[in-house]
């Protein structure tokens, strides 16, 4: 199976995962309005299993955003959940990771930024994602899946790494991406748009 393939594959297993755990509902049913964002959004999912989404409520109260991770949690295949409460920060925000897993098949992890609507980051990254999906080509969309593939396991990358280095400079072997990375290391939130 070829990359093109086994990113389709997985673009597939995350949407199924998406409607079974009723993320969706759970968010809307405290009125947030809940968007797509990361690999998914742009259809650059690789090995890394993780679903993400920006959520925003005007009026974000700590008790509303575990009253939907409340709901989130009665799915059977939450498998965990963690918290961390960012309200006091720039950031304005709640920050979930659900992790997801039906019998025998592959753990996914589920991030959720509940967001105070007007804050510094609101829709700043699902602009993000647009312009990536925008100046997508074959060639880099390829190039960003082969590093994917290629980061091992252990590694932990975020997505803006790969597209920043993909598509602003130009990279094009992993080898060349590590030592990308050295030059231009991650020391918080990373506000890169092409």
């Amino acid at each position: 199976m070829n990359i093109l393939d086994i990113a389709r594959l997985n673009q597939q297993k995350a949407w199924k995962i998406v409607e079974n755990s009723g993320i969706i509902q759970a968010w809307e049913s405290i009125g947030a309005e809940v968007n797509l964002v990361g690999s998914l959004r742009t259809g650059l999912l690789m090995k890394h299993r993780d679903i993400d989404f920006h959520i925003y409520s005007s009026s974000l109260s700590l008790s509303g955003s575990f009253q939907a991770m409340a709901k989130l949690a009665e799915n059977p295949f939450i498998r965990k959940i963690e918290c961390v409460n960012l309200l006091h920060t720039i950031e304005e925000c709640v920050e979930w990771h659900a992790w997801y897993q039906e019998p025998d098949d592959e753990l996914w992890q589920i991030d959720m930024i509940h967001i105070r609507k007007g804050s510094h980051y609101d829709g700043y990254f699902e602009k993000v994602a647009e312009r990536i999906g925008l100046l997508l080509t074959d060639e880099t969309r390829l190039a960003i899946l082969q590093l994917k593939d290629e980061t091992p396991e252990t590694e932990k990358i975020i997505g803006v790494e790969y597209y920043q280095a993909v598509i602003r400079d130009g990279i094009r072997n992993y080898a060349d991406f590590q030592e990308w990375r050295k030059q231009h290391p991650v020391t918080g939130v990373v506000e890169w748009m092409p």
